[in-house]
């Protein structure tokens, strides 16, 4: 039905222009939120709408409605030619159908086992509620919270050339976590930061056998923080977990290598960036065991998918290899502008919102050595948990980091719990110092749908992969 609809559509436009795109997105959301053992919010919102763009003398027209007859598409796609006839007196950069816009025809479905309408939202309130019962192990837990955010995505986009896209994405997002007081001292602990736990899959995600058992850890760590020793100010060895990486890869590395920004384009709202240009190719951006693809095709990742916004084939790319930054994160059109390789990454947030440069799954490729042997092969560090902050500057170049839980490493062995540990360093500084990353079985993948960027904003989602990694000469510091 909807197939018959759009090609009807882009059949009967009566429009001078170059090219004509119709993306259509449909999308339903589920929130499930405890508190304290008590239901907080049981919601469900809808949304459908298209994106209509429109290529006219080298400029792209947008405009968007919801909905999808006839004879609002038609004025939906007037309105986007008159935009950008109108704008193509002043184009920055002319773009073409042929370079920017080509055909493609294909699909992408989430791989999931279980439907996400297998559990009733009271089953899954119940599920929220047993967790939070979990999590008070201890009368000093004043607060403990969970939540369960469950969304199904349909896309579909046609042109003018002949492009058909489909592609169906089912997302899971899950959180819980407490806040514990003792007098005057407070701390939070989560499982693996505030709504990390973001994958792409059914209800099995949900169901974790080890669930009852870390929600339970959960508790016992906070308390444990508690009583726990102040970070150390000193300059150490730093060991990073995975969930901490995730942020990392995506302040230090995602954002900076956003070629929109590094032409200018963001500069307004979410700042620029301190690579140029001449960088790619040539700027050493870490040590020769920094090894960052874009990769789409991770299966239950968040930000996989099989064609970007624009219909673009989504591939596996280096970005940096062996320290070496190789290619930025651009769409098309950026790309054709800066004259360096990009990625199919040309996303928008839904409907209402036109494609812009975004990264999506970003990740560290795993390096040769075990949890173990990596601790075994430190004197002295310390070893951080579950991003509790983060502050960055608008270059994407100094940044000060704070995680949740901490570990003093001595002579080789994890010893003294240790809270509020932060760590402060430059971009290119911190990457450089790079001197251990760990094996495939300590890499492991988290997310956010948070990812902010663009005006009018657009929030997304991205997946980032990594091992556990160990940082040279890092400074550290504690306080709240």
């Amino acid at each position: 039905m909807m197939w018959s609809q759009l090609n009807q559509a882009i059949a009967a436009f009566n429009i001078p222009a170059d090219w004509i795109g119709i993306r259509v997105v449909k999308e339903t959301l589920n929130l499930r939120s405890v508190r304290d053992a008590l239901p907080q919010s049981n919601g469900k919102t809808s949304t459908l709408g298209a994106m209509l763009e429109v290529l006219v003398n080298g400029c792209i027209g947008y405009a968007a409605t919801n909905a999808l007859d006839l004879a609002t598409l038609q004025a939906a796609a007037e309105k986007a030619y008159k935009q950008a006839l109108a704008a193509s007196e002043w184009w920055i950069y002319p773009f073409n159908a042929a370079s920017e816009r080509p055909k493609v025809v294909g699909e992408y479905i989430s791989p999931h086992l279980e439907s996400l309408d297998t559990l009733s939202p009271g089953e899954v309130n119940h599920i929220l509620v047993r967790i939070c019962q979990t999590l008070k192990v201890s009368e000093k837990i004043v607060q403990t919270r969970a939540s369960a955010i469950t969304s199904e995505m349909e896309t579909w986009f046609v042109s003018t050339n002949g492009s058909e896209v489909y592609q169906k994405f089912l997302f899971v997002r899950s959180s819980f976590g407490v806040t514990a007081q003792d007098g005057s001292i407070v701390q939070q602990r989560s499982n693996n930061g505030w709504e990390a736990n973001c994958f792409q899959g059914g209800l099995e995600l949900l169901k974790n056998p080890n669930l009852w058992h870390q929600a339970q850890q959960i508790g016992e760590q906070a308390v444990e923080l508690l009583s726990a020793e102040e970070c150390p100010n000193t300059v150490t060895n730093l060991v990073l977990a995975p969930d901490q990486m995730m942020l990392q890869i995506h302040e230090s590395i995602g954002h900076p290598l956003e070629i929109d920004r590094i032409l200018g384009d963001e500069r307004n709202y979410a700042g620029g960036s301190f690579v140029e240009l001449t960088d790619f190719g040539n700027l050493v951006y870490g040590s020769p065991k920094m090894n960052i693809t874009f990769d789409p095709t991770v299966s239950g990742e968040l930000a996989s998918y099989g064609f970007d916004d624009t219909g673009n084939v989504a591939t596996r790319e280096y970005l940096v290899k062996e320290g070496v930054l190789q290619r930025g994160l651009g769409s098309l059109e950026s790309q054709t502008r800066a004259k360096v390789p990009g990625v199919a990454c040309a996303r928008a947030s839904s409907w209402n919102r036109p494609a812009i440069d975004r990264m999506a799954n970003l990740n560290l490729e795993p390096g040769s050595e075990s949890f173990d042997e990596i601790i075994a092969g430190i004197e002295s560090g310390v070893y951080m948990e579950s991003n509790r902050s983060w502050s960055i500057d608008d270059r994407r170049y100094k940044f000060q980091f704070g995680c949740e839980y901490a570990k003093l490493i001595e002579n080789g062995k994890l010893t003294k719990t240790l809270r509020n540990p932060n760590y402060r360093a430059t971009t290119p500084e911190f990457w450089k110092s790079l001197v251990k990353v760990g094996n495939s079985s300590t890499w492991q993948m988290y997310g956010t749908a948070y990812c902010g960027k663009g005006e009018p904003n657009q929030a997304i989602w991205v997946g980032h992969g990594s091992p556990v990694c160990v940082f040279a000469d890092v400074e550290v510091f504690g306080g709240g």
